[in-house]
């Protein structure tokens, strides 16, 4: 079987696990990346222990929400990390919350919460200009108006409150996955039987 074909069936065979280590920049292609290096320097950034993890997870759930630039989310949520000392890896993770296929719902999400805190974003143009295949003048025009402030604070709401979910999740599947593993350790171990 040629190397290539092998290749290929391992990518298959990763699923959402495989996709996502694809994904996810390792240490060393941001040693590459002249922007980003010293923080490959800072090995505190790239330990998972249940300081690092959580904070990870919540930069990367804010960055990605709050950013919405594709590019920009990972290198962003990096950058964040330095401060927070937060895991690079699972900050880079958590900003593939929104894609492509999650981004339509949030922004409506944010524009919903904007009007909800009083700013008037006209969501019945916004599901005109869907209905009718809007170009991006016209996204642009409708985005300027009064739908810029609304987006805006929507979408630091929904990354705040998502970051605060994200970094409680994380400490409660912590515990639990280093309490589950600390078990089946000590139920492996051989019994020790006091000496007399």
């Amino acid at each position: 079987m040629a190397r290539s074909e092998r290749d290929d069936r391992s990518e298959m065979k990763g699923g959402l696990s495989g996709w996502a280590r694809r994904m996810i920049p390792t240490r060393e292609t941001l040693v590459k990346s002249r922007f980003v290096r010293p923080l490959a320097a800072r090995p505190e950034l790239w330990r998972y222990n249940r300081r690092s993890v959580p904070r990870g997870i919540a930069v990367g759930l804010f960055v990605g929400i709050f950013a919405m630039i594709p590019g920009v989310q990972i290198v962003g949520a990096a950058l964040m990390c330095v401060p927070f000392r937060g895991n690079v890896p699972l900050a880079a993770a958590a900003t593939l919350l929104s894609n492509p296929a999650t981004t339509p719902m949030i922004l409506l999400c944010a524009l919903w919460v904007g009007s909800f805190f009083g700013f008037d974003a006209d969501l019945a143009t916004f599901q005109a200009l869907i209905d009718r295949g809007a170009g991006f003048g016209e996204w642009a025009n409708w985005l300027v108006s009064a739908a810029a402030p609304a987006l805006v604070l929507g979408l630091l709401a929904i990354a705040v409150v998502s970051a605060v979910v994200g970094y409680g999740a994380a400490i409660v599947i912590w515990r639990w996955w280093t309490g589950r593993r600390r078990r089946l350790r000590l139920t492996r171990s051989p019994a020790r039987t006091p000496r007399a």
